[in-house]
């Protein structure tokens, strides 16, 4: 069950799980964010586009920060972290970008683990969060994810929460610095609807 608490919804969301919370970023989170990134880099390389040089860096972080913020002022995108519902201590991210409005009402899922914390099911639960927050407030009708086929837990994580998978594109993003295939999944609002508002 996922929950909307504060503010505008384009500006300020905090989201509630099953054993999760998520909320957008603040510069007040760099320090774990950076401490937690550089942890877990070996583990999430090889799914991710190439890292900058600067990453990891304050300088960088702060940009990041203000990019999320733009994008969530101008509906193209909105950003959070994940938290540890016990221990409130920061376990990953989850993005919805690439919002696109008109006849497509769409959004791209993407989010990534800390090494500490994966197969305990945080991102099942920190996905099934968002959905009610992508599709009743935020008006969506499709939320896509893009997974390379090799990538099984993230495979299992959006079939868990209700995702179809649509098909095969190729070389489609450049991953670690290589055009990688990708499993193309997707759920749409009626989907979520007909599953009684989310698992």
């Amino acid at each position: 069950m996922a929950f909307l608490r504060a503010g505008n919804t384009s500006d300020w969301a905090v989201l509630y799980g099953r054993g999760v919370w998520l909320r957008p970023p603040m510069m007040s989170d760099y320090g774990p964010w950076a401490e937690l990134r550089a942890q877990s880099r070996a583990l999430l390389v090889p799914w991710e586009p190439a890292w900058p040089r600067d990453d990891l860096t304050r300088t960088a972080f702060r940009r990041r920060i203000r990019h999320y913020q733009r994008e969530a002022r101008e509906d193209l995108g909105y950003a959070f972290l994940i938290f540890d519902a016990i221990s409130d201590r920061l376990i990953g991210g989850l993005t919805l970008s690439n919002v696109r409005r008109g006849v497509t009402q769409s959004a791209m899922l993407g989010y990534w683990l800390g090494q500490p914390f994966v197969e305990r099911g945080h991102m099942t639960h920190a996905v099934r969060a968002v959905l009610p927050h992508a599709f009743e407030q935020l008006r969506l009708h499709r939320i896509e994810a893009a997974v390379q086929p090799t990538n099984q837990r993230s495979v299992g994580v959006l079939q868990r929460c209700g995702f179809a998978e649509e098909g095969l594109a190729r070389r489609y993003l450049k991953i670690n610095g290589t055009w990688q295939d990708h499993l193309i999944f997707a759920i749409l609002s009626e989907d979520w609807t007909l599953k009684g508002g989310g698992m």
